[in-house]
């Protein structure tokens, strides 16, 4: 389906019916990746809205000229939850990686209804150079065979972004990952990074007080895992989880560890919620 917000088609889809979650998608793909990671883990437990936005630049949602930067995303994001949501409606959000950094911004912006934030390998999370590993793969099949899987470059993409490099991870990886790629605006990705960081830092402010999950991955190349653990301050109900065996792409390489942390942030999440005052 598709939503105009601030004169930008946003196409999101959407599964179940309840408690909105809005679920953000990392940079080069499309609304597939993190739809194809969480639906699995929503398999059995009712009573969740699940909305999967194409952010914009990618996927079938165009980024005109006037989103010229991240603070122009977050307009559109919350555009987009006053429209398919409602300005008043408590939602729960999600990211990963890029999105992971959207969705710190829009807990801050909407604390009062944002009732629940989830992190998985964020970006942007004042991680430091020397705190990034190199990237190391810590399992493959050894009858895998990546090149006559996919093409050169995805080929390349594909080593550089597992440290799982099995069957099952390049089945998720071309039926998840590679569709979104293809799609990517990548001028207007480009015009829309030179202003990366948001005018209004997303730890600014008073503390989130909402049941918060941070997922890491150990062998994350691209974000590490300092940063975010740095941000703890500013959630003091976060649940923080370093995963071994897991990089940038963990909720493909950690499928049952991250469904059973998710399954237990909404656990705390319902509690709260079902909490006089809460």
């Amino acid at each position: 389906m598709e939503s105009m917000v601030n004169g930008v088609p946003v196409h999101h889809v959407e599964h179940g019916d309840g408690m909105p979650v809005l679920a953000l998608h990392g940079a080069g793909v499309d609304h597939r990746e993190i739809m194809g990671a969480l639906e699995p883990l929503f398999a059995g437990r009712g009573g969740y809205r699940r909305i999967y936005p194409d952010l914009p630049g990618h996927g079938r949602t165009r980024a005109p000229e006037a989103v010229a930067s991240n603070d122009d995303v977050v307009e559109v994001l919350l555009g987009l939850v006053d429209a398919v949501i409602g300005p008043q409606e408590a939602f729960l959000v999600a990211g990963h990686s890029y999105g992971a950094y959207l969705a710190r911004a829009i807990a801050n912006r909407r604390p009062g209804q944002a009732a629940g934030l989830a992190l998985v390998c964020g970006v942007d999370a004042q991680a430091r150079a020397d705190e990034i590993p190199q990237h190391t793969v810590v399992q493959t099949d050894d009858d895998l065979d990546v090149d006559a899987a996919l093409e050169p470059a995805m080929a390349a993409e594909f080593r550089d972004y597992l440290v799982v490099q099995t069957h099952a991870t390049l089945r998720r990886f071309q039926e998840t990952v590679m569709p979104g790629v293809a799609l990517a605006d990548q001028p207007a990705l480009e015009r829309i990074f030179e202003r990366w960081r948001l005018r209004t830092p997303p730890e600014q402010g008073p503390p989130y007080a909402n049941p918060t999950l941070i997922l890491t991955g150990r062998q994350d190349a691209t974000a590490g895992y300092g940063g975010s653990w740095r941000l703890l301050d500013h959630y003091p109900r976060a649940t923080f989880a370093v995963l071994d065996h897991a990089g940038h792409a963990l909720l493909h390489e950690q499928v049952g560890l991250a469904g059973t942390l998710v399954a237990e942030w909404l656990d705390r999440v319902r509690e709260q919620r079902q909490t006089p005052g809460g």
